[in-house]
Formats: C-alpha cells, sequence, structure tokens
C-alpha cells in the first residue's frame, strides 16, 4: 500500500499516480500533511496551517 513520504498516512494508488513524480512510488506530500504543501514541483512548508 503506498504511503505518505512525509507523513506516513494511506494515499490511493491513483493518488500516487497523479501526484507523485513517475519514478517515485509514495507522493512526497498528501492533503493529511498539515506542514507541507505542494507548490507547483516543490514541496515547501506551509505558511499557515491547514485544518
Amino acid at each position: 500500500m503506498p504511503k505518505c513520504d512525509n507523513c506516513g498516512s494511506f494515499v490511493t494508488t491513483e493518488y500516487v499516480r497523479v501526484f507523485a513524480p513517475e519514478d517515485m512510488k509514495n507522493p512526497r506530500v498528501c492533503p493529511s500533511c498539515e506542514d507541507k504543501v505542494r507548490d507547483g514541483g516543490d514541496v515547501r512548508d506551509a505558511r499557515a496551517t491547514r485544518h
């Protein structure tokens, strides 16, 4: 099962296919990550926490 490299949460295979680079099996960040966000092709610290 794929999981987020940042927080370890379960993600679907479809999520990995869409949001992870082709050579990666797990995304670098997911919707459950409150401290990171995707910014284009990069991952950065969130400016504000999400709820």
